[in-house]
């Protein structure tokens, strides 16, 4: 048998529903939302213990002409400057509209 042993703090994976990088600490997986682990002791994670970053911003199609496209960057980088994400995609419709939320949101690693 395996010996688990306790993931280190910041640690990743993949998660096994749509593959989103998150931390192997996680019971859920902040993008899909699945459920990542099953066993009966662990607690579901706690709410954060605080947000120090908090930006909303809407986009709204001018409501004529062709769909406009959009690209939502977001770029997270070390101390060093090496690029550790970088997310985009989508497109606006004549009558659409899209919110953006960037949060980031910090817990206690796991022990």
């Amino acid at each position: 048998m395996k010996a688990s042993r306790a993931p280190s703090p910041g640690e990743s994976r993949a998660c096994p529903h749509c593959q989103a990088t998150i931390l192997q600490s996680a019971t859920f997986c902040p993008i899909c939302r699945h459920s990542l682990k099953f066993t009966s002791f662990e607690a579901p994670r706690a709410r954060p213990a605080t947000c120090p970053l908090l930006v909303e911003g809407t986009l709204e199609h001018p409501d004529a002409g062709a769909p406009w496209e959009y690209q939502l960057l977001m770029e997270v980088r070390d101390e060093a400057g090496k690029l550790l994400s970088r997310q985009t995609v989508g497109a606006v419709r004549q009558g659409q509209q899209r919110v953006f939320s960037l949060r980031v949101e910090m817990f206690a690693a796991s022990a």
